[in-house]
């Protein structure tokens, strides 16, 4: 349990932190509302009118976060090979090869299939 404290000690200070700071704002924080600072904001842009139901949002947007993720996997599974490929040796080096091949196909796919190209309908 020794070995725990710090983790402990220091996952209780960020907790305090954080509930510390929600409550701090709202107490010091101003009270003044009014619908113009309730309103969104856009990057300074007016808000665009959207439909009660929230509207569509394009397909792309979708395909954009899928690879993303897709790649951001591949990252995970390249670092540590990275950091211990001498210690694989042949083995280790055919099977990130092999990985990669993996990668390089499913993006040339999507690259093929126009999944790449945001202007495109």
């Amino acid at each position: 349990m020794e070995l725990y404290t710090p983790v402990v000690v220091l996952g209780a200070i960020a907790a305090l932190f954080a509930v510390g700071s929600i409550l701090l704002a709202q107490v010091v924080g101003p009270k003044r509302h009014n619908p113009i600072k309730l309103d969104t904001y856009e990057c300074g842009v007016q808000p665009t009118p959207q439909p009660v139901d929230g509207g569509r949002i394009p397909v792309k947007y979708y395909v954009t976060a899928m690879l993303f993720i897709v790649f951001d996997i591949e990252i995970v599974f390249l670092y540590p090979w990275a950091l211990h490929s001498d210690a694989m040796g042949l083995f280790g080096f055919v099977e990130m090869l092999l990985f990669i091949a993996t990668v390089f196909v499913a993006y040339a796919y999507v690259w093929r299939r126009g999944g790449l190209d945001w202007e495109a309908s």
